[in-house]
């Protein structure tokens, strides 16, 4: 794995801006951003990357298990007790699920180590799966990568073939985001784009325009039924919001389905490292309050914890309200903490590898139950953030 410079293709801006991508720049500073690339051999992709991120989402499946059949940890990842019953129903049923992006820490060795679970509402979508391969298309045919470079990105194939699992051709979907936040309608239409492929109906709707019919259904604009909808808009947020209790009679297909607020809750992280304590690619992990309790669980991670801890909150968004410590020194903090009220997890801390001053965290896309794909984003702080800039890579041949 290296951090390799190329420069950038002369008419990016004017891609992006024929594509749709409007956030390629926010706020006067570059999002996308190719003058420098990441390089990997395919060894490095399918040994440390995609087939732990395949292992990795199944381990998370069987937390699932666990979690749901306890009124504990619910309770403990702040599950709303009155919805419940509609987390567990949801699993037990088999409701079905779609996609997910595990963020993992990885320098070109092994083994890549999770340091969380995006699984309800993970963005960079349109950007790893269409304008990532875009770019390398055209580095390709400017002959700055040589004809036989590839990409770890079957993101966009994978979506098309898993809508076509779930629904029947021709059935019509919903899709829901905030209007006024570029990336989120970004990732949204990357959904939409995929259904329609797969030959089923894909209407946008705002989170803000949907409604409920008198028989207690949510409806579009336009008073159509929403049978099934894809949402982005986390669980956390959904199920504490007044229309919550409609949730369970609305008849309504929802991705991702309810199971997935377990998933996506950082109290995953404490649960996975219960059951699987040791495992290559988990960084030790606790709820807070067990840390403060000591015992032998704690004790036998002392040394990993004692290099450092991150302080995180069940719930957050882009490294919001994140503390990096080493004993009584913080080494980094967020500046964002509008999540520090919820209660936390610590998590052993792993030095993300310097690459030129910038630090690359891994996004690998498991769509289904399968990774799919990858994009990088990396930042000169330790924590990546809302504006850590995305980097496209390649495998050499």
């Amino acid at each position: 794995m290296d951090r390799i410079e190329l420069g950038a293709r002369p008419d990016w801006k004017e891609k992006a801006r024929d594509a749709g991508f409007t956030f390629a720049e926010m706020h006067g500073e570059p999002y996308w951003s190719e003058e420098s690339v990441y390089a990997f051999t395919l060894e490095q992709v399918e040994r440390d990357i995609e087939d732990p991120s395949t292992e990795l989402h199944a381990m998370c499946r069987e937390a699932v298990e666990r979690i749901v059949g306890s009124q504990e940890l619910m309770e403990r990842l702040a599950i709303p007790l009155e919805h419940r019953d509609l987390v567990a129903m949801s699993w037990a049923t088999g409701d079905p699920e779609l996609y997910g992006r595990f963020d993992l820490i990885y320098d070109g060795t092994g083994p890549a180590k999770m340091i969380e679970y995006n699984a309800d509402t993970p963005t960079s979508l349109y950007e790893s799966a269409a304008f990532q391969w875009q770019w390398l298309e055209d580095q390709i045919a400017a002959g700055v990568l040589p004809d036989d470079s590839d990409q770890f990105n079957g993101i966009h194939e994978a979506l098309v073939a898993r809508f076509a699992e779930i629904f029947d051709e021709g059935e019509h979907v919903h899709f829901t985001s905030f209007a006024n936040a570029p990336e989120d309608y970004a990732t949204t239409e990357s959904m939409a784009w995929a259904a329609r492929e797969a030959g089923l109906g894909a209407h946008y709707v705002p989170i803000d325009k949907i409604g409920l019919t008198d028989q207690g259904q949510f409806c579009d604009a336009d008073a159509q039924v929403i049978g099934a909808l894809f949402k982005l808009y986390p669980w956390e947020d959904m199920l504490r919001d007044d229309f919550a209790t409609h949730i369970a009679g609305a008849h309504c297909r929802f991705l991702e389905p309810a199971w997935k607020a377990v998933v996506s809750n950082k109290g995953i992280l404490a649960v996975l490292w219960e059951m699987f304590e040791g495992h290559p690619n988990l960084l030790p992990a606790f709820f807070a309050e067990d840390i403060e309790r000591g015992g032998p669980r704690v004790d036998r991670a002392a040394d990993l914890l004692s290099l450092g801890t991150v302080r995180k909150p069940i719930f957050s968004r882009e490294g919001s309200s994140i503390t990096i410590a080493r004993g009584a020194d913080t080494i980094a903090a967020a500046e964002d903490n509008r999540y520090g009220a919820h209660p936390m997890v610590v998590q052993a801390y792993q030095e993300i590898t310097d690459f030129g001053g910038y630090h690359p965290v891994v996004g690998s896309w498991i769509v289904g139950e399968k990774c799919v794909g990858m994009g990088l984003r990396e930042d000169r702080a330790r924590i990546t953030q809302d504006l850590s800039r995305f980097k496209p890579h390649f495998i050499r041949a």
